[in-house]
């Protein structure tokens, strides 16, 4: 669970007829203009674990795009190998090792007001995972991508233990989906095809 710490963000509500095509154009739009920055890959960085419900967001999408096959595009995160507070820092650490000029994508569940539950927020900047179950953490990402999947403010662990799956389903379609489609596009694009 997390806070931003936000630059420029659009936030969409998944029950929208526009949702699918509101996330991938925010989302094109930030990857695009972020590699004119000189970053060399693209990094999903998916938080969260499979033995919550409300915090099963990142692993889901992790799963569902651990199967992208493009050049320079990388996956962290799925149901098999979850990315979470007690492996976060190791596995950002590798990152950082292991890709030349990563921009780091990163993809997590939270908690918020009544009215903002089944909204995908996406935005330019990092997110602090577990803040929001107060856990100290560094900050993630260069892009984020957050589901507000419940709300939030008491009993937080019993909120995302108790958090329908449905929505967190419904949001993970949409994300994936998105991101799979801002790859091929940024893939049919000539200034951005040499990168992926």
């Amino acid at each position: 669970m997390l806070v931003k710490t936000v630059c420029k963000q659009v936030r969409i509500d998944v029950n929208s007829d526009w949702a699918f095509k509101k996330f991938a154009d925010a989302l094109y739009m930030l990857i695009s203009n972020s590699f004119k920055s000189g970053y060399k890959s693209i990094v999903f960085v998916c938080i969260g674990t499979d033995r919550s419900t409300g915090d099963s967001l990142g692993p889901l999408v992790g799963y569902k795009i651990n199967d992208i096959s493009y050049e320079n595009v990388y996956v962290h995160g799925s149901l098999d190998e979850p990315v979470h507070a007690k492996n976060l820092d190791t596995v950002m650490e590798g990152i950082r090792k292991r890709y030349d000029k990563p921009l780091i994508v990163a993809i997590d569940a939270c908690l918020g007001k009544m009215d903002h539950v089944g909204f995908i927020t996406v935005g330019e900047g990092s997110i602090k995972p577990g803040s929001g179950v107060n856990k100290d953490l560094a900050p993630v990402g260069d892009i984020y991508v957050t589901g507000i999947v419940n709300f939030g403010g008491f009993m937080d662990y019993m909120i995302l233990q108790n958090t329908r799956l449905s929505i967190v389903m419904k949001m993970a379609d949409i994300i994936s989906m998105g991101i799979r489609y801002v790859l091929w596009k940024l893939n049919c694009n000539s200034e951005l095809s040499s990168v992926l």
